[in-house]
């Protein structure tokens, strides 16, 4: 059975669908089988991995709504092992039509149960907020990765994200554990990314991963391609960091 990993934080720009995407790539080089589930209605994670969106037939909204069969909403992509559940823009509405579903925060689960056996991991890329979509992804979920950029408003949310997970825990997944902390955007020349670093440490400790993920332009540059940094630039910081960072996680 696949574990699954929800990479969430509300707050935008952290670098949650960098990490998805590489995350899921390097798992996929170390030979897993990987579903990575695009959950943002902006749909950053399937043009990332260079899923042409105008084709896309059965997305993960036709899932939720339409109670279509996951196996109809799985593309391949250029990485051997690894597939994609592609998002759209449709599913910005999802939340709104889901409020009249009675199991409406298990959906996900729902979905998942018919796939994840098919897969070592299953990460997904939720969107970023608190809302039904993401309260679904975290009460399917195993576990949660949470990206923080090393900048100044860093830890602004987070106490709320923690409340929201706790809750699930408690009401709706009590197995929700929390993977780690992964600081992201990461320059370790300015002395504000090495506060943060440090404030990190000593509120969460052993929760916060080792490996950083240092500002790079390769890791910009890759989705323009369609690409994980890893297949446009394998020797680049940024797919070093997150080879790194699948390495720890299969350790763990």
């Amino acid at each position: 059975m696949g574990k699954i990993i929800a990479l969430a934080n509300q707050k935008g720009g952290v670098g949650k669908t960098t990490t998805a995407i590489n995350l899921a790539a390097s798992l996929a080089t170390l030979e897993k089988k990987v579903l990575l589930v695009d959950a943002d209605p902006q749909a950053n994670s399937s043009s990332g991995v260079g899923v042409n969106m105008e084709e896309v037939e059965c997305s993960l909204y036709e899932c939720i709504i339409g109670d279509a069969d996951p196996h109809e909403a799985i593309y391949t992509t250029d990485i051997e092992n690894m597939d994609i559940i592609p998002s759209h823009i449709d599913l910005a509405a999802a939340e709104v039509e889901m409020m009249n579903l009675s199991n409406r925060e298990y959906i996900l689960k729902g979905l998942f149960k018919k796939v994840e056996q098919e897969y070592d991991f299953i990460l997904i890329d939720c969107p970023p907020s608190l809302g039904l979509i993401t309260v679904n992804a975290l009460t399917a979920s195993h576990s949660v990765i949470i990206p923080v950029q090393c900048e100044y408003f860093a830890l602004e949310g987070i106490s709320k994200l923690l409340n929201t997970i706790r809750l699930i825990k408690k009401k709706l997944n009590p197995e929700l554990q929390i993977e780690g902390f992964l600081l992201t955007m990461y320059d370790g020349r300015l002395r504000l990314a090495n506060q943060i670093y440090d404030e990190m440490k000593r509120h969460f400790q052993e929760l916060v991963f080792k490996t950083v993920i240092q500002r790079n332009v390769k890791l910009s540059e890759a989705p323009s391609h369609g690409l994980p940094a890893i297949l446009y630039d394998a020797e680049s910081k940024g797919a070093l960091n997150y080879l790194k960072l699948a390495k720890d996680i299969l350790k763990k």
